[in-house]
This record gives structure tokens, sequence and C-alpha cells, in this order.
């Protein structure tokens, strides 16, 4: 009886040590550290160069989109009316440059030209007018004063001719090639006002950067938008990464090209490698962990982007990435 009891007692005791043992091996023993990340992905955020009102949104949250494609329209019934200035500005420079390349109109040249006639025949009336009252003069006939008025009726109707002359020849060899580059030049500046008002124009056709997925549209058909306000964000989920935050005490092991070995819970556990392409050259010191309550030092975090080695079906941004560190 006293054999058993001792018996029973002993293999009691024996069964408690072997559980403190084992308790003792479970809390003592270097468990793994488990890191985790996050997917990320290339975000693109379209948004408009000009203020105005959504017109139409040709696509919803979800939608696979191919870079290209319309997304949404704006109205700015400021930039139309912009146009149309521009337009009949430079209509008016073109019209004006025509004016000097093509030189004055026939008819203004042929009026010209009789007044040209018209001041050389006075001017050869006056001239033999002032050789027969200088051969009077010479007789003695006329006084001096009569000589002196023919001769200088003589030589401003020579002027007078000369200047007729001037203002045909001119009619016919046109506006000076100053005066035609400076037409030519507002001409351009105009073409030059139109491109830049088309180019505002066309922002008021919002279409994809890139192909992806739309992820959000902030605003609705007949809200007002702000220059540059993002209305629609497109992830592209093919150029997608892993973010990790690891603390420094860890990185002796993880350089770059570097691949480890993850599992992703939203994916049944799926085990997949992924190959280090960034390490921050620099500490994120708004992620540290703390050594000691008192003395020591602080472990900054670094933040760490890997890629998959292999293209992954379902992987989609959020997800979660967990890395098993010993």
């Amino acid at each position: 009886m006293n054999k058993t009891r001792n018996f029973i007692i002993g293999l009691f005791f024996t069964a408690l040590l072997i559980f403190l043992l084992y308790t003792t091996w479970l809390i003592t023993r270097p468990l793994p550290l488990e890191i985790q990340g996050e997917i990320e992905a290339t975000q693109f955020r379209v948004a408009s160069k000009i203020p105005g009102r959504i017109d139409s949104i040709a696509v919803k949250k979800g939608q696979k989109v191919v870079k290209g494609d319309f997304l949404f329209s704006i109205s700015s019934p400021e930039i139309d009316a912009k146009l149309l200035q521009v337009t009949a500005l430079r209509n008016a420079a073109q019209a004006q440059s025509m004016k000097a390349q093509n030189g004055a109109q026939s008819e203004d040249i042929q009026a010209a030209y009789n007044m040209y006639l018209k001041a050389e025949a006075a001017a050869r009336l006056y001239e033999k007018t002032f050789t027969r009252v200088e051969n009077l003069f010479r007789d003695g006939v006329v006084s001096e004063q009569k000589k002196d008025e023919a001769e200088t009726q003589m030589k401003a109707g020579r002027e007078t001719a000369n200047a007729a002359k001037v203002q045909w020849e001119k009619a016919v060899k046109g506006a000076r090639s100053e005066d035609k580059r400076s037409a030519q030049e507002l001409v351009n500046q105009a073409e030059g006002g139109i491109a830049e008002v088309e180019a505002y124009l066309a922002e008021t056709q919002a279409k994809a950067p890139a192909s992806g997925e739309v992820a959000n549209i902030v605003s609705e058909r007949g809200e007002l938008v702000p220059t540059g306000f993002p209305v629609i964000t497109i992830l592209d989920t093919e150029d997608s990464w892993a973010t990790f935050y690891v603390r420094e005490d860890l990185l002796s092991d993880i350089r770059m090209g570097s691949e480890i070995k993850t599992t992703i819970p939203a994916l049944g556990n799926r085990e997949v490698t992924f190959k280090v392409n960034f390490i921050s050259p620099m500490a994120d010191f708004a992620t540290w962990t703390s050594t000691k309550t008192s003395g020591g030092f602080d472990m900054k975090s670094f933040e760490i982007h890997a890629v998959p080695t292999t293209e992954i079906e379902g992987l989609r941004p959020g997800m979660s990435v967990l890395v098993s560190l010993p």
C-alpha cells in the first residue's frame, strides 16, 4: 500500500518536473520574429490643368482601363470664349500680313502713277516757262522779280514731280521687308495663342495616363473642380511591391537583391519569394522601438521594398505580407 502511494507520488512529482522543464523551455526558447509588410502599387491621380465643372464621367470604380482611354470631361465656357478671341486676332493678323505682302491695290498704284504724270507735266511746263522768262529777262523785257518767280515755280514743280514719282514707286514695291516681317510675326503670335488655348481645351478631355484599375472617383458629374484637383485614381496592379519596416538590428542579413520568403494570408497563406530592390538610405524616425526603458539606445527602422520574383495571380494592394526572421 505504501509502495503504491510512494510510486504515485513519485510519478506525480516526475510529471510536474517534466511539465516545469517543458514550460521553461517554451518560455525561454528563441522564437522567430515575424515582420508584417503591405502590398503597394503605383497610383495615378488624374486631374485637369484647368478649372471647370465635370460634364461627364465614363468609368466606374473597379473598371479596367487601358492607357489613352477616355475618363472624364470638364466643361469650361471661358476656354471656348478665349478660343474665339484668339481666332479673331489671328484672322486680323493674317489680313494685315496679306496686305503687307501683296502691297497696294492696282487702283492705288494707277492713281499714284497718274499723280506722278500730272506732276511731271507741270514740272516740264514750269521749266519751259522759266526758259522763256529768262530769255525775256536778258532782253530787258521782264523784271528780275518775274524771273525769280518763274525759277521758284520751276524748282517747286520739279520737287513735286519727284515726290509723286517716289509715291508711285513705293506703291509698286509694296511694304518694306521689315513691315512684312512684323506683320508675319503678328500672325505667328496669334497662332501661338491659338495653340495654347487648344492645348487647354484638350485638357478638358481627361484620358488614362497608364493601364490599370479605377480605384477611386472623388468627384461626380456637375461638381466644380479646381486646377490640379485629382478626380480619378488609377492603380497599376501589375506594378506592385511589398513594403516592410525592418529594425536596424535585423538588417545584417538583408541586402539589395537578396531574396526573402514570405506568406500572404489573403491568398491562403501562399508562400511567395520577394526580391529586395530598395533599402531606405535613411532611417525612418517615425517608427522606432525602444530597446530599454532607461539607458541603451533606440532601434530605428528602415523602409524596404521588395518585388515578387514571379507573377502572383490575385495579388492586390493592401494585402498583408508576413516574413519570419530567426
